[in-house]
C-alpha cells in the first residue's frame, strides 16, 4: 500500500483481523425489529458489551416520548427501545460523531429470521446489511484506531440507535445534540450498491396522518345529512397526488383507515401518507400544498381535518463540506485500492438529520450488500474487512486535519 504509512498499515491490518463475521452472525441471529422491544433490549445489551472495549463510558439512554396516532383517531404513546451512546476523548482537538442503528424492519412475526449462505462470500440475513453489518465494521475500525500511537489527536461519541427504520422519533434529539461541533459524522448505513456506490444527495421525507372527522347518518333514509369523511379522505388523496405529478414532488397517499358498515355514513378516517421534497424550498411549498389541500377539502365536504406529523427527515443536499468529506473517503479508497464513487439516493435516514445541523456527513459507510429490507437481504462477506479499512484510515486523516 504505496499510500499508506507504516503506522496507518498497522491500524488497517488491526482492523480487518477483527472478528466481524462472527459478530454479525451473532447480532443478525436476534430479531430486533424496531416494534420488538425484547429483542432491541437484548440487541443493545449486546452492543453495550461489544463497544465496552472502547475507552469511555457505555451509556443505555431511554428514548424521548413519542406519540402515534391509532385508526379511531386517538393519540397514545408508543414506545421505543432505549440507544446506545459513547463519547472517547472528548478533549481531543479533533471531534466526530459515528452513527448507526440496532433496528430492523424485520418484526417478531416476521418469517425471515435465520441467516444462510447462498455462496462461500455471500450471507444473506435480516439485518446483515442494514446495518448488524455496519455496526461491526464501525466497532472494527474504532478498536484499531486505539492501536494508534496518535490516537490522542481524535475524539469521538458514537449514538446507535433503535428507531432509526421507523423515523428515529425516540433518538433525533440525542443524535442532533451528538452532532454539534462535530468536525464531520460518518453514519454505518449499506452502501448505495452492491459495488460499494455512497449515497449523497438524499429526499427529505415527512409522514403525516390526517383525520376527518365527519357525520354519520343512515346511508338510505337520510344520507344527506351525514358528512362523509371517508369520500373526503378520498378526496385528499387523490388532490395530493395530483398536486405531486404536476409539481414533481413525490407523494405516497399510503392508508386510509375508518369507515364502518355499509348502510352508515361514515364519520372518521384517517388518510396515511409521506412526502419526500428534494429541497427546502421544495419541503414549504409541499407544507403549503398539504394545507391548502386540507382547507380546500374541509370547505367543499363540511368536515374537519386534523394533521399529525411532520417532516422528520430535512432534505440532505450536497454542499461544500460534504463534498470534503467525500474526496476524503474516496481518496483513502483509492490508497486502499478501492474505487469509491457515490449517487444521490431516494432513501432518507439520520444522515439528513445530522447533514441539516451543519455538519459534513457521509452515511453509507457500512457493508457492501444489497436486497435490503426484503426476504433477501445479504451481505458480501469480503467488505467487512473492506470497509473497517476504509473507517480507520478516514478517521486518522480526519484526525491528520483532512477533509476539512
Amino acid at each position: 500500500m504505496p499510500d499508506v504509512s507504516r503506522d496507518e498499515a498497522a491500524v488497517l491490518d488491526a482492523a480487518a483481523a477483527a472478528p466481524m463475521l462472527a459478530q454479525v452472525e451473532a447480532w443478525a441471529a436476534v430479531n430486533s425489529g424496531s416494534r420488538n422491544l425484547d429483542g432491541l433490549a437484548r440487541m443493545a445489551g449486546l452492543l453495550a458489551d461489544a463497544f465496552a472495549v472502547l475507552p469511555g463510558e457505555v451509556r443505555l439512554v431511554e428514548p424521548a416520548a413519542v406519540e402515534e396516532m391509532a385508526a379511531d383517531g386517538s393519540l397514545s404513546a408508543v414506545a421505543h427501545g432505549r440507544n446506545l451512546h459513547l463519547k472517547v476523548r472528548p478533549e481531543a482537538p479533533v471531534q466526530v460523531l459515528l452513527t448507526g442503528h440496532m433496528d430492523t424492519v424485520y418484526g417478531a412475526d416476521h418469517p425471515f429470521q435465520a441467516l444462510d449462505w447462498l455462496d462461500e462470500g455471500t450471507l444473506r440475513g435480516p439485518g446483515v446489511a442494514d446495518m448488524k453489518g455496519g455496526l461491526t465494521v464501525m466497532l472494527a475500525a474504532l478498536g484499531a484506531v486505539e492501536t494508534w500511537s496518535e490516537r490522542g489527536r481524535i475524539g469521538y461519541e458514537i449514538v446507535i440507535n433503535s428507531d432509526e427504520e421507523v423515523g428515529s422519533p425516540g433518538s433525533a434529539a440525542l443524535i442532533a445534540a451528538a452532532a454539534r461541533g462535530k468536525r464531520a459524522a460518518l453514519t454505518y448505513e449499506p452502501a448505495a450498491l452492491p459495488d460499494g456506490t455512497l449515497a449523497g444527495a438524499r429526499p427529505g421525507s415527512g409522514n403525516f396522518s390526517l383525520r376527518v372527522a365527519g357525520r354519520s347518518a343512515h346511508a338510505g333514509r337520510n344520507p344527506e345529512e351525514g358528512r362523509n369523511a371517508l369520500v373526503a379522505a378520498a378526496e385528499l388523496a387523490v388532490r395530493l397526488d395530483a398536486f405531486g405529478r404536476r409539481s414533481g414532488l413525490r407523494i405516497n397517499p399510503a392508508r386510509i383507515d375508518g369507515g364502518g358498515p355499509n348502510n352508515v355514513v361514515p364519520d372518521h378516517a384517517i388518510l396515511r401518507m409521506n412526502m419526500r421534497p428534494a429541497t427546502a424550498d421544495e419541503q414549504a411549498q409541499a407544507q403549503a400544498a398539504l394545507e391548502e389541500a386540507v382547507a380546500a377539502v374541509a370547505a367543499a365536504r363540511d368536515v374537519c381535518i386534523n394533521m399529525h406529523g411532520g417532516f422528520g427527515r430535512p432534505p440532505k443536499p450536497i454542499d461544500a463540506g460534504a463534498e470534503k468529506l467525500f474526496e476524503l473517503v474516496r481518496t483513502c479508497g483509492a490508497a486502499l485500492g478501492q474505487e469509491i464513487g457515490w449517487r444521490d439516493s431516494g432513501g432518507v435516514c439520520d444522515g439528513n438529520n445530522i447533514a441539516a445541523g451543519g455538519t459534513p456527513v457521509v452515511d453509507t459507510m457500512g457493508v457492501r450488500g444489497g436486497a435490503i429490507h426484503s426476504p433477501d437481504e445479504y451481505l458480501i462477506v469480503a467488505s467487512l474487512a473492506e470497509r473497517a479499512r476504509l473507517s480507520a484510515l478516514v478517521l486518522m486523516r480526519l484526525a491528520a486535519g483532512e477533509g476539512s
